[in-house]
Parts: structure tokens; sequence; C-alpha cells
């Protein structure tokens, strides 16, 4: 039986741990027949990216800090001599410096912070995509990205990160613009909140994690699986009418205004 991305060659950028979003599709991609190529920020966390990708049978596993230009050139300069094309390029990267995701925004809020936020979040998927672009033309290529719904509304703690994603969901769109005259497409998962380690440094996740659980329809929160089977649903050709699009996969929590059988008191 043929599998949903058999003959797919997918980069993932974003892998820290196990536990990342970027690790849940990975594996999924790969159990649909995707080849993958994996990325690591540096040293710290080499051998276990080296590990999965063992596991997964990758093509490649080479170092990538997204925020030097440098870095992601030779990035695409070492996949262009092991692969003659990439299909897929899957976004998860975000990062904020510690002291902007706790207490209240416009105390913690710096410009250097504000900076960081939005480079390392938003910028860097553009410069990704215009990096890899004469390895993805012509193949019909899908770009995705990870965000939070924390673009959308406020969140306690989530600070300079929800105006980070803001960004990125807009970036989302004038890729997709952009890079449609070349048949590639741009989308992105706006997830419910899951344990990975980027999530734990937010000040008031733990609280986030348990209103999500309480709040959503289908009352607990999402798997790190079924983000992934939406990210290859989106990069697949099943999906090749859908571009410039944020999908959530939070078990319906975006669309709720009050969680049910709330007792407010006002009885």
């Amino acid at each position: 039986m043929l599998k949903l991305l058999s003959g797919k060659r997918a980069l993932i950028v974003g892998i820290a741990s196990h536990r990342s979003i970027a690790s849940g599709i990975a594996q999924v991609m790969e159990s649909q027949g995707a080849e993958l190529i994996l990325t690591y920020q540096n040293d710290r966390f080499k051998s276990r990216v080296e590990e999965m990708g063992e596991k997964w049978k990758a093509s490649g596993v080479f170092p990538c800090d997204v925020a030097r230009d440098d870095s992601i050139h030779t990035l695409f300069q070492e996949i262009g001599r092991v692969w003659d094309g990439i299909d897929i390029l899957v976004h998860s990267v975000a990062f904020a410096p510690p002291g902007e995701l706790g207490g209240d925004y416009i105390a913690s809020v710096t410009r250097e912070g504000f900076r960081v936020a939005h480079d390392v979040s938003s910028y860097s998927f553009s410069a990704l995509a215009k990096a890899g672009l004469k390895l993805m033309e012509g193949r019909r290529a899908s770009l995705l990205t990870l965000t939070y719904m924390g673009s959308e509304r406020a969140f306690p703690s989530y600070n300079v990160m929800g105006l980070a994603k803001a960004s990125l969901e807009a970036n989302v769109r004038y890729m997709a613009m952009s890079l449609g005259l070349k048949g590639i497409r741009v989308n992105a998962i706006s997830a419910g909140p899951l344990k990975t380690l980027a999530a734990v440094g937010v000040g008031s996740f733990r609280k986030m994690l348990a209103y999500s659980e309480k709040t959503s329809p289908l009352q607990r929160n999402v798997t790190l699986e079924e983000v992934g089977y939406a990210a290859a649903f989106l990069c697949s050709d099943w999906a090749s009418g859908i571009t410039g699009e944020i999908v959530h996969v939070d078990c319906g929590l975006h669309g709720v205004g009050m969680p049910p059988n709330e007792d407010l008191g006002l009885s």
C-alpha cells in the first residue's frame, strides 16, 4: 500500500528532544514514507538528534543555528550534497530570552528580547525558505511552521512570544503569496499546549495545560502524534489546494469562548 509521503524528502528543523513537536512530526512523516534530514542547534543537542536520525534512517543530521545566515547557508550546501531537492520543510523553532516569559508583559518586555523573539521565531522561517528555494523549485514543495493561540489572544506569561507568533502567522500568508507562483505551498499548525522543552519555559504553562484540558470540547490535550498526523496531511499531495492556512490542532480549544459546566458563582 502506497504511503501518504512516499517519495517525499523532508527537512525537519527544530528537534531538541523526543518530546519536541518536530520529533512527533518527523516520526509520523517517516512512518508515512518520507526520507528525512534533521538539524540540531548546537552540540548540546547533537547526540540525541543523531540517535533519532539513526532510528528513522535519516539521510543526514546537520547543525543549524537559524539565528545565523552563514549557518543556514551551510546547511543547504550540505543538503545539496545528499539530495537533489527538498519536498517538505518543517520549521519548528521558537525562542525568547527567559526573562521575557514570566510575569507582567510590560514589566518584562525589552527591546533586545523583542528583537530576538521575532528574529528566531518568525524571520528564521523566511530565511530558511529563501536559502532553500533552489532545492524546492519545481517539486510542488510544501513548507510548514508551528504556531500557538497566543498569537490571537493574550495569555499570562506568554508575553512577547505571542507577538512573535502573530508575526509568524503573517509571515505564512506573505510567504504563501510569494512562493505560490512557484507552486510551493506554505501553512502553519496552531497546536494546543504540549509538554515540550520550549513550553516549560513559559511561566504559566501548567495553568495553560490544565485550562486547555478542562475547556476544550474534547476535554483533553492534543498529542504529539496528532500534530504529526496533521503535518503529514498538510505536506502531502492530498492538501495540494491548501496554502496560507493556519490549521488549529488543539482539541477544539480555539473555538470555545467559555468553559463548559464552569461554575462562575453567578447562579
